[in-house]
């Protein structure tokens, strides 16, 4: 089953006063090329979240976000008590009327240098759990969404392979007309000529041209390499750069049949073989 390297993907969840909110969006890219963006104290996550997205989606221009708010707003500054005491003392020790009443010694030691301390806590371990939590509930979102573009993806290649499959039984079906029409125009070459010719020559120069023209074996190999990729596009292990190589072996096939064709008819049927295909490789572009 193909995915598309398209899709989108939030969730969020509600955990400790904080509320977690993961955001992915993807695009076509022949590689994994993943902007993760988290908040400052979660920047330790940022590997384990590069593995996972990697493991998850395995390629795509693949943009991560995370944001977490605060409902209830704690401050983490903490009063050095000993410091606070010790400014006390010192400013006892002044006449009152420089330094004022208890009310004004307090404000004053607590304006000094490490009155107060901030503290930064180590990430704790419910806040990475559920990080890592609303992570998978995106991933699983963002691959529903791009299970569920493969299917419209899978939809318009088959239609493009009947499309083909129809035109080369078209081009068979013009085939040996083309053969007469190549019989005929050499026939009329000799007689512009007004040249007396040897029959049993003119049937061996007949068929050297008729064997340089001759599309059995691309027409053959091309019925394979269109069943191959339906057969491909609908195996458990499908992928973009498998169904790639097929198109371009479908591409190689078409082109030596425009080259040998030399019958307008039937160059008129390549021409359109060769948009159908255009149309599968830009879709291509899409699939992981």
């Amino acid at each position: 089953m193909i995915q598309s390297m398209t899709g989108y993907g939030k969730s969020q969840l509600e955990v400790g006063g904080k509320s977690f909110t993961v955001e992915i969006k993807s695009l076509n890219s022949k590689n994994l090329d993943a902007n993760v963006r988290i908040p400052s104290e979660f920047r330790e996550l940022e590997l384990p979240i590069r593995n996972k997205l990697s493991q998850s989606l395995s390629r795509g221009k693949v943009d991560f976000s995370l944001q977490v708010e605060k409902h209830e707003e704690e401050s983490s500054a903490k009063i050095n008590t000993k410091v606070v005491e010790s400014y006390l003392k010192q400013l006892q020790q002044f006449p009152s009327s420089l330094v004022g009443d208890d009310n004004r010694l307090l404000q004053i030691a607590m304006s000094m240098p490490n009155a107060l301390s901030s503290e930064k806590n180590e990430l704790e371990k419910e806040d990475s759990e559920t990080v890592y939590r609303v992570l998978d509930l995106a991933l699983e979102q963002i691959n529903t969404f791009r299970t569920d573009e493969g299917q419209v993806l899978k939809a318009d290649f088959e239609l493009r392979i009947q499309n083909l499959t129809d035109l080369l039984s078209e081009v068979k079906s013009i085939d040996p007309e083309r053969i007469e029409h190549v019989k005929t125009r050499l026939r009329k070459g000799i007689e512009d000529l007004k040249e007396n010719i040897d029959e049993n020559r003119f049937e061996q120069e007949l068929i050297y041209y008729i064997e340089k023209y001759d599309i059995t074996e691309e027409k053959t190999r091309l019925d394979n390499h269109l069943s191959y990729f339906i057969k491909a596009l609908n195996s458990p292990d499908s992928n973009g750069k498998k169904l790639n190589f097929i198109c371009q072996e479908i591409g190689r096939e078409i082109n030596t049949i425009g080259s040998k064709s030399n019958f307008a008819a039937m160059q008129k049927v390549v021409v359109q073989m060769k948009d159908e295909l255009e149309k599968i490789k830009e879709q291509l572009l899409n699939v992981l």
